[in-house]
């Protein structure tokens, strides 16, 4: 079972790196998908521009998280519990704080990867994974 989360929690920190080039405009999930701009908290300042580097840089460091977790998850590595948790709950935040209040294409502005986090936590903090 360590082995099927590892590399779950391994393919969601990979996801990231889809909303770090959407954030660079490398390329876009969704025709017309303008996020992070337009940032309930970011948009009149630092402004745009800053908010995308800032949110590239924020979801490569939660990116690396999650791709340590999973691989320490499969090779049974006691420490990596925390890392896990802190980059469910700061990949969270950075969804909440990057979000630009509208509810339309909300799965493309994180909303799933925020379930998916839960659930992350709710497998290490009542399933006890990993083990």
């Amino acid at each position: 079972m360590n082995i099927f989360f590892g590399i779950f929690v391994l393919l969601h920190g990979l996801v990231h790196l889809l909303y770090f080039g959407q954030s660079r405009r490398l390329f876009e999930l969704q025709p017309g998908l303008k996020w992070p701009e337009d940032s309930w908290v970011f948009s009149k300042f630092p402004g745009n521009n800053t908010s995308r580097l800032l949110a590239g840089i924020c979801f490569l460091i939660v990116a690396a998280g999650f791709v340590t977790g999973g691989i320490g998850i499969m090779v049974s590595l006691s420490w990596i519990r925390p890392l896990i948790i802190g980059s469910a709950i700061f990949s969270s935040l950075l969804y909440i704080l990057f979000w630009d209040g509208d509810t339309q294409k909300l799965a493309d502005k994180g909303g799933v990867g925020i379930l998916i986090n839960i659930a992350i936590l709710l497998a290490i903090y009542i399933l006890g994974w990993p083990a």
